[in-house]
């Protein structure tokens, strides 16, 4: 089977398309041909080094998979090694989606969604009528999380982005304005995924009470050490974020994806998912994501 593969830590150059063996499942695993492979903003931090250690190489990165079972179901499934015509996935943790559900929307669920919701419930806690301000707002997670920041019964949404034309996507998802620091006023739960010195503004800009959640660092630079006294001085929180240790927790998968592609069925969100390259083009996927060209989920297809 191909598959894409590095041997050494880097950019998206050392991203290679290889010939492997087929994996074989192990006791309560399945064997998945894939549709469609998520990439996802951490897939360039196992690639650079920044999750993974040397004794793990070569590697196949991707972390979730649309595909078939070989009994014809389609499934979403997490997966490790995924950008590759055959993954492996614990029996256990497969969903089926239905026949029409676009592979990419599906996808932008699982990683992505999965985090906006638990950006938004769990470490932000969101109440109605609060102001939310999304960073990276056309991104994979931005565009789900102004969705269901507005689903959630927030007050107010505003986009923060890098050009023009994800403003324009951003509104289109339901935004009501473009974040401009310092804010008009003041946010009541930020979520940052950019950091660097966006943070540091955005620290600055929280009301009375209010939350800025750090998922990433986009930016790759240091982050300023935040001093509690600023905190205390202004009355407000940083909440770290990581979506691995939260999904281990009981609920923490089935009941929010349940939400998501119900809300998905009657047409109360809308993944973007727009930006498709075949398998072989992994490489370029990762330049555009670096770059910050892509707008919504990014995937591959076998």
């Amino acid at each position: 089977m191909l598959a894409i593969q590095f041997d050494r830590f880097g950019g998206p150059e050392v991203l290679s398309l290889v010939e492997l063996a087929s994996p074989q499942p192990g006791p309560g695993e399945v064997l998945i041909t894939v549709e469609a492979v998520g990439v996802n903003f951490a897939d360039t931090h196992q690639t650079d080094g920044s999750y993974l250690s040397a004794d793990l190489l070569p590697y196949v990165p991707g972390s979730e998979v649309v595909g078939r079972t070989a009994n014809g179901r389609r499934v979403l499934a997490r997966v490790s090694r995924g950008y590759a015509e055959q993954v492996v996935a614990k029996e256990s943790g497969l969903v089926d989606i239905p026949e029409d559900l676009d592979a990419g929307c599906a996808l932008a669920l699982l990683t992505q969604g999965l985090t906006a919701w638990h950006l938004l419930r769990s470490a932000a806690r969101l109440r109605p009528g609060e102001s939310v301000v999304v960073h990276a707002a056309a991104g994979g997670v931005g565009s789900l999380a102004v969705q269901l920041a507005k689903e959630f019964g927030a007050g107010r949404v505003l986009a923060h982005v890098s050009s023009a034309a994800k403003e324009k996507v951003a509104l289109g998802l339901g935004a009501d304005g473009i974040a401009e620091y310092p804010l008009a006023d003041r946010a009541d739960v930020i979520l940052d995924a950019v950091g660097g010195d966006l943070f540091d503004q955005a620290v600055d800009s929280l009301a009375s009470f209010g939350r800025i959640v750090s998922y990433g660092n986009a930016s790759r630079t240091g982050f300023t050490p935040v001093d509690p006294a600023r905190l205390g001085r202004l009355n407000a929180s940083v909440v770290g974020f990581w979506l691995r240790p939260t999904l281990a927790a009981p609920g923490a998968v089935s009941g929010p994806l349940t939400e998501l592609l119900d809300l998905v069925r009657r047409g109360r969100l809308k993944p973007v998912a727009e930006t498709s390259h075949p398998l072989a083009d992994a490489r370029r996927a990762h330049e555009d994501l670096l770059a910050r060209r892509t707008v919504g989920k990014v995937v591959l297809r076998p």
